[in-house]
């Protein structure tokens, strides 16, 4: 029974490691069922036993690699508001923003597949298609009110409406940085280097969307 399971738990997550790879490289559209069973070397009754539909399939590959990383942001942004109430004081924007920005790049390297679901992720914001976003929206939006509230919080001066846009440019700067850096971007299409590593990309974004926040 036990190596039954192991092996159905190993199909499983070949399917999910297929599944994300193409969708990264290929986008969800653009990515069949057939293509998917071919790179998890299975075959197609499989990814119907483990998942249901691709839709199910794509909503299992962004749960498995979110959930975990909103925690992470999520105890994050809750540490820098909390002790700043213990302080008597407003939480500072650049520690709120660094909480939500810097797990997830670091993320890419952090984890062996990590670059390939960021990849995915970046390139769907911008994909006509809206059905990855609407997943994914779904499961960010807990953490949205979190990260609003708290810099809310930390901007007492703004209107509540001012600071969501500027939320949601900052974080549209993070999405972008990470379709431009995504792994398989073609090189031809960006004239500069756009190789870095994640902490000169935290460097370099966290001054510019705390600078805009503060504006």
């Amino acid at each position: 029974m036990n190596e039954i399971n192991s092996e159905q738990l190993d199909t499983k997550q070949r399917i999910l490691d297929a599944a994300e790879y193409l969708f990264a490289r290929d986008g969800y559209r653009g990515t069949s069922l057939r293509a998917i069973t071919g790179q998890a070397d299975v075959n197609l009754a499989a990814v119907n036993y483990h998942f249901g539909s691709k839709e199910a399939l794509l909503e299992e590959v962004i749960k498995r690699r979110l959930l975990p990383l909103n925690e992470t942001r999520e105890l994050l942004i809750k540490q820098v508001r909390d002790d700043a109430r213990k302080e008597g004081k407003t939480p500072d924007i650049r520690e709120v923003l660094l909480g939500f920005i810097e797990p997830t790049l670091l993320f890419k390297e952090s984890h062996p597949e990590g670059e390939n679901f960021m990849t995915f992720i970046g390139r769907s914001i911008t994909d006509p298609d809206d059905t990855v976003r609407q997943v994914f929206h779904r499961f960010i939006k807990p953490l949205f009110h979190l990260l609003f509230e708290t810099s809310c919080e930390a901007l007492p001066d703004l209107p509540k409406d001012i600071v969501f846009w500027r939320l949601h440019f900052s974080i549209g700067s993070l999405f972008h940085t990470l379709h431009v850096c995504g792994k398989f971007q073609s090189d031809e299409n960006i004239p500069f280097h756009s190789d870095m590593d994640s902490q000169t990309l935290i460097n370099l974004i966290i001054p510019f969307v705390t600078a805009g926040m503060k504006a």
